[in-house]
């Protein structure tokens, strides 16, 4: 029966449309990239202390720097990558590639456990992420009706730290049973797994519909709209003729970074800053927890059982990001979210100062503890969200997949630098000099956001 008032048609407009169970299959099939990509991070973070028990050497504070950072390398060069070939070829044959490809690699681990292998592997895995973090958010942006589409790309931000939860409690249960430290290469099952329902979620997705618009493609972006949304589902296309742009006109990276200069800062560099806190101090959680001294063991305490309990802390860290990540969804529609960065940088500053007190000082652990909780609320619920989403607000259509790539690509890059030099800076200058040097990187964040954000409309995009 014809809807009153709208004509003889009964379908429906994707900007206006009410939320249907479509949308929460698109919000989960694009969502786990993150989860893949923040459980890795939290994997190579159990793995490295585990490796350093195995070996009969040791693992040197440099190849744990190395290890630390190969995945984050991978990360970097892949997100600028793909979303550069996602805009040039189009979004759904990458999209179903990146999880296949990570989880070859993670299964060469398995089948050839060696330091050697797990550094190639830790490198494609990383790059297979990347495309992830260039795809993911463009899919559920522009799928979305308008009032969600921050949103929900917010929310697939947030379930990553699910994914860090779920590898630390899926080690915790192997590693708790007393399980050998050898049993380091094994854990790269759990990635696996995790690439394999990724994998088998795309198989029945679509290209991009905004991305066929963009390529002259009006009737294939119909068609594509129906069959992630429903049948009676339409996609409003603001030009009469829809804008096309040859495969080839696509601008290389430099001449995007140039042109785009002052997006390209805001988007890339607070990411970098923010990448230190999720990733530098991240991977290396459990070994930080221990170096905090917050695992409440002594240190002639056996290393398997303080690895052991380091990583149900890291656990129960995972859940405060989760936390943080729900404060962070809840204040989106209300804050601007440039300021949300902002507050969320010096909030984190506050939490390590508390830190850095408590260590220096010998208060409580209960004080140093609260100090990580402040820490990891104020970065989740700012920066690690908004970052995110950033990108798919400030860049146009037809260049977002490399604006969210080379953002992706700049954040991941300061997340090598702190995943390499944290264990560095740890072996030479302790837990002060880590505190000392996350302290000035989330102050740099909070100011370089102010600077390139201070009159920038987030909702609008362009050049």
């Amino acid at each position: 029966m014809p809807q009153q008032g709208k004509g003889p048609s009964i379908n429906v407009d994707l900007a206006t449309m009410k939320l249907r169970p479509a949308h929460f299959r698109i919000i989960f099939v694009a969502s786990l990239g993150q989860f893949l990509g923040q459980g890795l991070a939290t994997l190579v973070g159990i793995v490295i202390p585990l490796l350093q028990l195995t070996l009969p050497s040791g693992l040197p504070s440099g190849l744990q720097g190395i290890l630390g950072c190969i995945s984050l390398i991978g990360i970097m060069i892949g997100s600028a990558v793909i979303g550069n070939l996602s805009d040039r070829f189009g979004y759904l044959l990458l999209f179903r590639l990146c999880p296949v490809v990570c989880g070859l690699a993670a299964l060469s681990v398995v089948i050839f456990p060696h330091v050697a292998v797990l550094t190639g592997a830790l490198f494609i895995m990383g790059f297979a992420v990347g495309g992830e973090y260039s795809l993911d958010p463009n899919y559920i942006s522009e799928l979305m009706p308008d009032r969600w589409k921050v949103f929900m790309v917010g929310v697939a931000k947030a379930l990553a730290s699910a994914g860090s939860a779920f590898v630390a409690v899926v080690c915790y249960i192997v590693l708790s049973d007393g399980t050998s430290p050898r049993v380091w290469s094994a854990l790269m099952l759990i990635i696996v797994a995790i690439c394999v329902v990724i994998a088998v979620s795309r198989i029945n997705f679509a290209q991009s519909p905004e991305w066929l618009i963009e390529h002259g493609e009006k009737q294939q972006a119909e068609k594509a709209v129906k069959k992630l949304l429903g049948p009676n589902v339409d996609m409003t296309v603001n030009s009469p003729e829809p804008t096309t742009r040859p495969s080839d006109s696509t601008p290389s990276i430099w001449t995007f970074i140039v042109s785009r200069f002052r997006r390209v800062v805001l988007t890339g560099v607070p990411w970098a800053c923010e990448g230190l806190g999720v990733y530098g101090i991240g991977i290396f959680l459990p070994v930080l927890i221990m170096a905090f001294g917050l695992d409440s063991f002594s240190a002639d305490a056996s290393p398997d059982v303080r690895i052991t309990h380091s990583v149900g802390l890291t656990f129960i860290l995972c859940l405060v990001m989760m936390v943080g990540f729900a404060i962070g969804l809840a204040l989106l529609k209300k804050i601007r979210h440039t300021h949300m960065q902002i507050w969320g940088f010096w909030l984190s500053v506050v939490g390590l100062a508390v830190l850095l007190a408590s260590y220096l000082l010998h208060w409580p652990v209960a004080v140093a503890i609260g100090g990580f909780i402040l820490f990891e609320l104020a970065l989740n619920a700012g920066p690690h969200l908004i970052t995110f989403i950033l990108p798919s607000q400030v860049f146009a259509v037809n260049d977002r997949g490399t604006g969210a790539g080379v953002a992706a690509s700049i954040g991941k890059l300061g997340a090598v630098i702190g995943a390499f030099c944290i264990p560095v800076i740890l072996h030479r200058w302790g837990a002060t000099g880590v505190l000392l040097v996350s302290i000035v990187v989330m102050a740099l964040g909070a100011l370089i956001t102010w600077i390139f954000g201070h009159n920038l409309n987030n909702n609008q995009p362009g050049n």
